[in-house]
């Protein structure tokens, strides 16, 4: 007798520990090195602050980080949002017409190469300062892997799929919605989770540049001032931000593609 027995619905909890387990390890060990270097003074702690001195600067600060640590995600997320649908729409076009491709792949090429943070300070003086600029940055870094998922996934549907719904009269609207575009999300999804964590860092860079507010804001003025506590703390939320994105596409990739979720060893079949 064979049965389908999916991990979930055997013992959830048993497979959220079983997952988590590791990288919490690895967490806390990273700490503990971190805490044995300052506690033995083999970094000096004007150079490196203890885990203990950072933690409790977050919650001494807790409403100031918070703040900023709003303006960061609120620039993130709106960047990755527009990233994602300009992407998409390209990828669409770039895959229904070789001409549109040829035209707008060494372009997007050429975009990804130059370095953001060199040209952030040009739309500082073309925009201004404020939030614009610094979607605009999260937008371009967090765009190219949006594009290039979506290419490959759209390009990835088995050509005998789309024979059959040719011969079955399907119209090329009809078989993208049905098949092409299904097919491609596993790719996208894949490409979404590196672009969210490139937005992080594209919104940081732009705050860099031109801004008052958000975490790139604080680390620059941490910098200046060799407030290295402070430093270590934007860096420590800047770094939890990104994790939570990433961790918000996964869920929904997983709630989306139940499907994929399966193949990649959530659901295993045993045999008795």
């Amino acid at each position: 007798m064979v049965q389908t027995v999916t991990i979930r619905d055997r013992d959830r909890l048993g497979e959220l520990a079983e997952r988590s387990w590791r990288p919490f390890a690895l967490l806390a060990a990273c700490f503990g090195i971190w805490w044995a270097l300052t506690e033995f003074e083999v970094v000096p702690r004007y150079l490196v602050p203890s885990p203990g001195a950072t933690l409790q600067l977050i919650a001494d600060k807790a409403g100031y980080i918070t703040h900023h640590t709003l303006v960061t995600g609120y620039e993130t997320v709106l960047g990755f949002v527009i990233a994602v649908v300009v992407g998409v729409a390209a990828a669409v076009l770039m895959v229904a017409s070789a001409e549109v491709e040829k035209t707008l792949y060494p372009l997007l090429l050429f975009a990804q190469v130059v370095p953001k943070i060199a040209i952030a300070p040009l739309f500082v003086v073309w925009l201004g300062f404020g939030l614009t600029p610094r979607i605009v940055v999260a937008v371009l870094i967090a765009f190219f892997p949006v594009v290039i998922s979506m290419v490959t996934g759209l390009k990835s549907v088995d050509p005998e799929m789309l024979q059959l719904a040719s011969t079955m009269g399907a119209s090329p609207a009809k078989t993208f919605v049905k098949i092409r575009f299904p097919a491609s999300l596993p790719f996208l999804f894949s490409g979404l989770k590196v672009a969210v964590t490139l937005a992080v860092t594209g919104a940081v860079v732009g705050e860099f540049v031109g801004g008052n507010d958000g975490l790139g804001s604080i680390i620059l003025q941490a910098n200046g001032n060799l407030d290295t506590p402070m430093l270590f703390a934007g860096l420590l939320v800047m770094s939890l931000l990104g994790v939570v994105l990433f961790a918000a596409v996964e869920f929904a990739e997983r709630l989306l593609l139940p499907w994929h979720a399966s193949r990649r060893g959530d659901a295993v079949t045993v045999t008795y």
